[in-house]
């Protein structure tokens, strides 16, 4: 019988059901492995509803990435390795022990100086000898994008980084001349080599810009399908298929889209 509420405890009891011996059979069948999936997928489904502005999605999302954590945690506790209230009490030592300038004596008056002070006692927690460890320390199944945004902000730590962001962009056009200078030699791993460096330039670049890389391209991913669809839209209304288009026609398609869609946006925002 459903409830108007629920408290966490109770979702608890509900997961311990569904993997009992008469719960469900998908949700007993499930481990850390065959779950990975569904982590990810919830995680991007949080982010897209904070795109989306989308509160009632955003609500909706972050009780399915909830209910991972629980589901996580009760195979863990199957197991007899660690259970939810040790994943708790976990997360809460841990965010008492790193703000220091909260919950102890030390300061920190801006947000640079809270993560230098975060960095510091992680660093101390971990055991770590050198920056070396900081850098392979972050995990390598990120998305590459995220994942290279995140070493170069380790390295900078150290002051490993470039003193302007002109100097970022000189090396972005660098980059892209090696890349151009090697591309007709067809071969394919050092094509690959300066394909990479070109991108990492550019994640540098998106550091000193403030700018989250893989947000970005995630935009314009979605900007780019917006004014493709507009496109293929405007063709069918004159009674083309894109296929008997040529790609003149479809760039004058391709301008109209950008206006038009960039006057969409403006007039959502009156």
């Amino acid at each position: 019988m459903l409830k108007d509420n629920y408290t966490f405890a109770e979702l608890i009891d509900i997961m311990a059901l569904l993997r009992s011996e008469n719960g469900c059979p998908w949700d007993k069948d499930q481990d850390h492995q065959s779950l990975k999936r569904y982590l990810i997928e919830e995680t991007y489904e949080v982010l897209e509803a904070i795109d989306l502005n989308d509160r009632k999605k955003l609500c909706e999302e972050l009780g399915d990435l909830l209910l991972q954590i629980v589901f996580h945690a009760r195979i863990a506790e199957e197991e007899g390795t660690f259970t939810i209230e040790d994943v708790i009490t976990g997360i809460s030592r841990k965010m008492i022990l790193r703000h220091t300038h909260v919950f102890g004596e030390d300061k920190a008056e801006t947000p640079d100086e809270v993560v230098d002070n975060w960095e510091a006692i992680k660093k101390k927690e971990k055991g770590v000898r050198n920056q070396t460890e900081v850098l392979k320390d972050v995990p390598s199944i990120l998305p590459a994008l995220m994942r290279s945004y995140k070493v170069q902000q380790k390295a900078a730590q150290v002051g490993f980084d470039w003193d302007n962001t002109e100097d970022v962009f000189k090396k972005v056009y660098e980059e892209i001349k090696e890349l151009e200078d090697v591309y007709k030699s067809k071969n394919v791993d050092r094509i690959t080599d300066e394909m990479g460096d070109v991108f990492f330039s550019l994640v540098n670049l998106s550091r000193f810009l403030k700018v989250q890389p893989e947000l970005a391209l995630t935009g314009s991913t979605n900007k780019f399908i917006e004014r493709f669809q507009f496109i293929e839209e405007e063709s069918a209304r004159l009674g083309k298929k894109l296929e008997e288009m040529t790609l003149a026609e479809m760039d004058v398609l391709w301008d109209k889209a950008k206006i038009h869609i960039s006057e969409k946006k403006c007039n959502n925002r009156e």
